[in-house]
């Protein structure tokens, strides 16, 4: 039997200056294509050193509009990942084009650069790169391969929002990066998302393509091409602002619960805990430790009845019954990924977390492993 849920696996820091600029924004009686979303647009472009910014909906939506406005289409084939939220993949059916799976690196999970290369072919148009969990895929030889073989970037950089590769934020490498605003991100809009580039033209179409396919004019019921309602609204922009003011704060307060955790779990024989590339910082959206011995399951069943919430960190998208069924992939296509899936468990992880509460938790998994 179940207990109780005493330690949540995420939660949303909200203050009172985010519920204050929320409520003022409701007060306002702008609540979409207000002022707001501009503000915050501006201001996430500056954060992340893009020339550009647009505000989306949700980070899915921000993916369809990247691969949109790049004119990807049926018939056309982008590498990727098959360890990701299944979303950096269904942005590509959307348009009827093929993603390509190619395995990933055993140390950070993130897309295997020496990989990429075989699995081109005279379809391939553009590489989507999926920066998982809070740090940077290795993006010199991946951006080696696109300029070689002349290929587009798209970043999937919804999960590592502010995590840098050499010195540059993740998002910017590639002609369009896009991350996402969930709760239990690095920062959260409730949903929302931002597209970023540095392509003026780019983020022009976006802005068009989002919007129902307005023209920038100003004529509002003028449609220049097909379009969406993938606006965000100003309550959520609103929010976005005030998150974005203490960030690197937020994000040096997870970095203090991921050392607790490292602290107590390094000595653990029985998981591995997570690993940060070469040239790569990491923002922690999650902390995912692998749990060796076929006993992750038993580990997560455990915890739960000790009213610990976790969850499975990520099933691999190619065994996900639809993409089975569309493209015919089996177990031991892509054997790292699937590997690191059967493993990978996500631990509590969120601002507020107390040391006793780590503690009380690595003990627990000690005891229950043992």
């Amino acid at each position: 039997m179940l207990a109780q849920v005493s330690i949540k696996i995420a939660s949303p820091y909200i203050d009172k200056k985010d519920k204050k600029a929320v409520i003022d924004v409701l007060e306002s009686g702008y609540l979409s294509l207000g002022p707001k979303h501009l503000e915050f647009e501006k201001k996430i472009a500056k954060y992340c050193r893009s020339k550009y910014a647009s505000s989306v909906s949700n980070g899915t939506v921000g993916l369809h509009l990247a691969v949109k406005s790049l004119g990807l289409k049926e018939g056309d084939e982008v590498i990727t990942t098959p360890f990701s939220f299944v979303s950096s993949s269904n942005c590509l059916l959307f348009e009827r084009v093929k993603p390509v799976f190619v395995d990933i690196e055993e140390t950070t999970y993130n897309i295997d650069p020496e990989k990429i290369v075989k699995a081109i072919t005279k379809r391939t148009k553009a590489i989507l790169v999926v920066h998982i969990f809070g740090q940077s895929a290795d993006m010199t030889p991946i951006l080696e391969i696109a300029k070689k073989k002349k290929l587009k970037i798209i970043e999937d950089a919804c999960e590592s929002l502010g995590a840098k590769y050499r010195n540059k934020m993740t998002g910017t490498f590639g002609e369009i990066g896009v991350f996402a605003f969930y709760p239990n991100k690095q920062m959260t809009t409730g949903e929302g998302g931002i597209v970023v580039t540095n392509n003026k033209k780019i983020d022009l179409m976006i802005k068009s393509l989002k919007n129902q396919g307005r023209n920038l004019k100003n004529d509002w019921l003028i449609h220049e091409r097909l379009g969406y309602n993938y606006r965000m609204d100003e309550m959520s922009a609103a929010l976005g602002i005030t998150q974005l003011e203490k960030l690197d704060w937020m994000i040096n307060e997870r970095k203090k619960i991921i050392n607790l955790y490292n602290r107590y779990l390094s000595e653990n024989k029985k998981l591995i805990i997570p690993q940060i590339g070469k040239d790569r910082t990491h923002t922690w959206f999650v902390y995912v430790v692998r749990v060796l011995n076929n006993r992750r399951n038993f580990l997560m069943k455990k915890l739960a009845e000790k009213g610990i919430q976790t969850k499975p960190y990520l099933p691999v998208i190619h065994l996900q019954p639809f993409m089975k069924k569309e493209f015919n992939f089996k177990k031991g296509d892509f054997p790292i990924a699937e590997k690191i899936s059967s493993e990978t468990l996500a631990l509590p992880l969120y601002i507020g977390l107390k040391e006793k509460q780590v503690k009380y938790i690595c003990m627990e998994i000690e005891k229950i492993l043992k």
